[in-house]
């Protein structure tokens, strides 16, 4: 038995579910011999147990399609019922082949439906992606200027549409700076300097300003990255409006505004929820997935890899990011799609050529050199840094977090809370080169090899790069680490991606340029040893490898992503060659990491906003039984030491309903007087043995149903949920059936079964609820919050 809403414990979401398994109900009659009266027989088509046929050749000639099963929000749907009601569907449209060609067609198109779907959801998140792309990379170089002749050119392609022979950053003359806007041309000057960095602020805070405005005004849930809610969603979860079409488009452009006005936030989080929103849109194209959450839930998952392929170009990453990290129910035909959706998605974005380079590999790296297995060590050493870092960021952004939302003046003041931070952002990034630019344009200047004809980069300079670029670099990574803790989980779109990336890429710099100081040093020494004789610069140490490999560490270290972590860093650069660098870095974080907390970033935000989310990787340390977990507690004694009142106190506080006996007033009373979702169906209140399960909704519609349509339906009406119905009382009430709105089969545990095995129910099975018994006698109602409610509260002591 379950409340709509317990304030002291579990809030206004809870685990059994209010709808119905079905929006309309039909009500049959019986027309008795005496007296004209009738006895109405409810059945709502689409639960579990409503129709129960025990050979084909049984079910009936005319059957009506399951009803759409609409769940109240943030409430958990019910998995098994759900994918029952899709078998039921599929065993009705296979009976309709025999009917050429109609039946024949609506066949195939059913099997095909998903196919179109995800080919659906990739052309549009490719698109999207494309998009998003091209305007956020236009409008972070309105910061610096504008070109002139054609403005809709972001910098790059405004020098490359001139007639310079060679772009670098301060030499193309097409691109027009603000101070030469206002005709002030001493770029030498302090002046001019000040001038570039007022209107460098003054954008950056525009920009995103207007993007939390627009958050807040027209979607408030286009907020933050997005994957921790698409992990609760895809696990089961309802959030209504999250995946909806104003989300949608609000998201698309203040994401665009957010990543233009140089925050230290990315957009691949963020792209994983906007793929998930088309996903949801399309859905409802296709009753089969639109009107069936579970069943959705297939379209959701392979979304969320098209999601990560579109944003880093990577399909094979994303399917796996999927599988590994999003998903809660991922069949081999879900897998199948996924790798269909995403590879749409990556030609797509191929096709619209966001970037202007012909690559979907978002830092392509071309290292002509091998790496050698004394440099596993610096690697190794790596893994352990962002491990570390990973974990430090999780607990400071959390605890950051937890104030904001506890605070009113940050919580209830989102729009100043993001100027300040943009306004602080911006004025200290602009004296830095590495910040000044995009992230994107500084993962990749640092992932670059050296090479001859790029002598001015002070990262190449032999001259300058312990003296200047390695003060940047270190500058750079103190405050990027920094300013995002108080970054994300702004009221913006922001990811974590590439923060992460950035920090772990100027953290391998920084340990690249070392190690080949060590080496030039060792190669200076007379008599050193032909191990290190190598070409400097070339074919001995790459600084750049180092800032890939770093780059994977660190965001290993705060998602705690493994085997999809491995390959999307592959596919992002296009080097093979380097997996075995990246996945040594990558185990050294995840053991580091999961050492000092078991959580990453995404799951400790589910812990925060206290969604109901039973993670399938965690592990359950208490030797508990259900006795202890349930609902209604016992907390005197367990179960098989309760004296007679004892169970009699136990009784008092279960509210059930019994299978004959109640009127339909009795029933309206229990529903008035109580805020249960549902109820145990027992045979009396003095045995207590369990008959089955039936929701509060569905009660609510079926008493309603009748009232409306029957008019011997009465208050005093006796509700039967059994076989065993008397004929009614010429002139009397007729009696109401309700048998077949109740679920037989209820899941059910004895009250000594180990919380390990329930848990490896909810997890395996998708359980909203499963009720506790002895000796066949109902006791309470375990939920997937009572669990989580009670790992928290045992974590507290």
């Amino acid at each position: 038995m379950e409340r709509a809403g317990r304030s002291s414990t579990l809030g206004s979401s809870d685990e059994v579910e209010l709808e119905p398994s079905g929006n309309s109900a039909t009500i049959h009659l019986d027309m008795t011999a005496g007296g004209g009266s009738s006895s109405s027989d409810f059945n709502p088509f689409g639960a579990i147990d409503d129709v129960r046929f025990k050979t084909d050749d049984d079910l009936p000639d005319v059957m009506v399609p399951p009803f759409f099963s609409k769940y109240g929000d943030f409430h958990t749907i019910d998995w098994q019922r759900d994918l029952a009601r899709d078998r039921l569907r599929h065993k009705m449209i296979s009976k309709k082949k025999v009917d050429f060609p109609l039946g024949l067609l609506q066949s195939g198109w059913d099997a095909g439906a998903g196919w179109i779907c995800v080919l659906f959801v990739g052309l549009a998140a490719g698109a999207t992606a494309g998009i998003i792309d091209i305007g956020a990379r236009w409008m972070s170089d309105l910061k610096t200027g504008v070109c002139a002749d054609r403005f809709w050119l972001d910098r790059e392609h405004c020098c490359w549409s001139s007639n310079d022979t060679f772009y670098k950053d301060d030499s193309c003359s097409a691109w027009t700076k603000w101070p030469w806007m206002i005709n002030y041309y001493n770029s030498s000057s302090l002046l001019f300097s000040f001038i570039e960095w007022i209107f460098y602020i003054v954008w950056a805070v525009a920009m995103s300003t207007l993007a939390v405005l627009f958050v807040k005004i027209f979607a408030p849930y286009a907020c933050g990255s997005g994957i921790p809610e698409i992990k609760c969603i895809l696990s089961g979860f309802v959030i209504r409006g999250y995946l909806g079409k104003w989300t949608f488009i609000i998201k698309s452009v203040g994401l665009i505004l957010s990543s233009a006005s140089g925050l230290s936030l990315g957009k691949e989080g963020p792209m994983v929820h906007l793929a998930c929103c088309i996903g949801n849109i399309f859905s409802y194209l296709f009753p089969k997935y639109g009107l069936n959450e579970a069943k959705k839930r297939e379209i959701l998952s392979a979304s969320a890899a098209a999601g990560v392929s579109v944003a880093f170009g990577a399909p094979i990453g994303g399917v796996l990011f999927s599988l590994e990290e999003a998903s809660y129910y991922f069949p081999l035909k879900t897998m199948w799609r996924s790798f269909f959706c995403a590879l749409v998605a990556g030609i797509i974005l191929r096709f619209v050529n966001p970037f202007g380079s012909n690559q979907t590999s978002l830092f392509h790296v071309d290292y002509m050199m091998k790496w050698t297995f004394i440099e596993l060590v610096p690697f190794a050493l790596l893994g352990l840094f962002g491990g570390i870092l990973g974990s430090l960021f999780i607990f400071a952004n959390i605890r950051w977090s937890r104030f904001r939302k506890n605070s009113k003046m940050l919580g209830g003041n989102p729009i100043y809370e993001v100027m300040v931070i943009t306004l602080i952002t911006a004025a200290i990034s602009y004296f830095n080169p590495f910040t000044r630019k995009s992230a994107l344009s500084m993962i990749q200047q640092l992932f670059d090899r050296c090479e001859d004809q790029v002598e001015e980069d002070s990262l190449c300079d032999q001259n300058k790069a312990l003296s200047i670029a390695f003060g940047q670099l270190l500058w750079a990574l103190i405050f990027k680490f920094i300013i995002t803790i108080f970054t994300f989980g702004i009221k913006v779109p922001c990811g974590l991606f590439v923060p992460s990336i950035g920090m772990g890429a100027i953290a391998g710099r920084i340990l690249g340029i070392t190690v080949d100081q060590i080496f030039r040093a060792v190669q200076a020494t007379p008599g050193h040893s032909e191990y290190f004789t190598c070409q400097i610069g070339k074919d001995c140490v790459m600084p750049g490898l180092y800032a890939m490999v770093g780059a994977a560490a660190v965001l290993g270290g705060v998602t705690r992503m493994t085997v999809s972590l491995v390959v999307i860093m592959f596919e992002l650069t296009g080097s093979l060659e380097f997996i075995v660098p990246t996945m040594v870095a990558t185990m050294f974080s995840k053991w580091i990491g999961d050492g000092i907390s078991k959580m990453g970033i995404y799951e400790a935000h589910i812990e925060l906003n206290g969604y109901p989310f039973l993670d399938s990787k965690g592990e359950y340390p208490y030797s508990t039984v259900a006795s202890q977990v349930m609902r209604p507690s016992i907390h005197r004694q367990v179960a098989d030491e309760m004296s007679m009142s004892d169970l009699r106190e136990l009784k008092n506080e279960l509210s059930v309903i019994t299978e004959s006996g109640m009127t339909l007033g009795d029933l309206e009373s229990l529903l008035r007087q109580t805020d249960f979702n549902g109820f145990p169906v027992v045979v009396s209140q003095n045995s207590m043995h369990l008959v089955g399960f039936i929701t509060r909704r569905d009660i609510l519609l079926a008493l309603h149903t009748a009232r409306k349509t029957q008019p011997y339906v009465v208050t005093n009406s006796i509700a039967y949920f059994s076989d065993g119905v008397p004929d009614s009382v010429p002139g009397g009430p007729a009696p109401l059936r309700l048998r077949k709105i109740l679920d037989m089969a209820p899941m059910t545990v004895t009250d000594q079964t180990p919380m390990e095995t329930v848990i490896d129910m909810f997890r395996k099975l998708g359980l909203r609820h499963v009720l506790v018994t002895k000796n066949g006698k109902v006791l309470g109602i375990i939920t997937k919050k009572d669990i989580l409610q009670f790992m928290r509260n045992k974590d507290s002591q």
